[in-house]
């Protein structure tokens, strides 16, 4: 088996793809070959030992669609490649729209439909958990500089802006909201969210859905320590009954199929939980799963090809990661091949 995973850029704002790619590899079963699809020459992952056995440039899907599948055919005639995973939020969409085509040369993929990415959106969120009773922080979307002036007065500092696709910043003033307006939709476009700020405890949930609604594995987590981005760098699995609950809850009214990250803060005044993002992908944290009994990766791996899975039933409770720096050594011949041919 040949697998292309999306997201090797394990850098101080990490993409899932590593983590993933170690969870497969982790698993007795697997026997097989990783195909790393990276963006730029420098992400990390390629020069790790042991995570890759390819890499291949490809290009951004902004940059086309059709430009994306030449690509990817190109590489799947040398290749074989029987599934992609691709991890990053922003590619999602284009690999989505994609995934009929891939099937028609023989790669599997194991995706959302366009219709559940669209009711987990950032701009769709508030409306998808009012119509079906889940606790979310008010929002109000910016599609304009003008639209800053028409925040209501009932949001009471500080507040969450956020772009729609990644960033958040706290703002404590009218005068930071246009700074992080002005910042987050020269880099991400429209529209930018204006949110309640919840103050509480932070609680992330990663997860697999098989598509009909059932839930196949979920793990709960709280973090331990938290970047200067809002990254969990260190976070404890934890036994909580009622976060499983609205965890399972949310992938039954979605029917998720795929890999996600829940995000939720859980409130000092009312002791709830609010659900703030629902990120269409596992997180970079997700290496955690399978070292406390869930190997979701794998999980995703063999569903996509079709086999049944019942459902995990258990997972440990106080198991811990901590991210840590490390510094790759490579040389210029090695950097040289992938920023040159593509391909190393």
């Amino acid at each position: 088996m040949k697998i292309a995973v999306t997201g090797l850029n394990a850098t101080d704002n990490p993409g899932p793809g590593v983590p993933v790619i170690r969870s497969i590899k982790a698993h007795p079963e697997f026997n097989g070959e990783i195909i790393g699809f990276i963006y730029d020459s420098l992400e990390p992952g390629i020069y790790m030992e042991e995570i890759a056995n390819k890499c291949y440039l490809i290009p951004y899907p902004s940059s086309g669609l059709e430009m994306l599948f030449e690509r990817i055919a190109a590489i799947h005639d040398r290749e074989k490649i029987d599934l992609i995973i691709p991890t990053l939020d922003s590619e999602l969409y284009g690999f989505a729209k994609l995934q009929d085509r891939f099937a028609e040369i023989g790669i599997k993929t194991f995706l959302p439909s366009i219709q559940q990415l669209n009711i987990r959106a950032k701009d769709n969120l508030f409306d998808f958990c009012t119509s079906h009773d889940i606790k979310v922080p008010k929002n109000i979307l910016l599609t304009s500089s003008n639209d800053i002036y028409n925040i209501p007065k009932d949001f009471k500092y500080p507040v969450v802006v956020k772009g729609i696709f990644y960033d958040a910043y706290i703002a404590h003033n009218f005068d930071e909201i246009k700074s992080a307006f002005h910042k987050m939709s020269a880099k991400w476009g429209y529209p930018i969210i204006v949110q309640e700020y919840i103050k509480g405890n932070e609680f992330n949930v990663v997860a697999l859905g098989d598509g009909t609604g059932e839930t196949i594995g979920a793990v709960p987590m709280k973090k331990l320590y938290i970047t200067d981005k809002g990254k969990g760098w260190a976070g404890i699995t934890i036994d909580d009954p009622n976060l499983l609950t609205l965890s399972k809850k949310i992938i039954s009214k979605t029917k998720w199929k795929s890999g996600m990250e829940l995000e939720f803060m859980k409130s000092e005044e009312t002791n709830e939980y609010y659900l703030l993002e629902i990120n269409p992908r596992f997180p970079a944290w997700v290496y955690l799963a399978p070292n406390a009994g869930q190997n979701l990766p794998y999980a995703l791996v063999k569903l996509a090809m079709g086999e049944t899975i019942e459902p995990f039933e258990h997972y440990d409770v106080g198991t811990i990661f901590v991210r840590a720096a490390w510094d790759l050594i490579t040389n210029l011949k090695a950097f040289e091949k992938i920023a040159i041919s593509g391909e190393i």
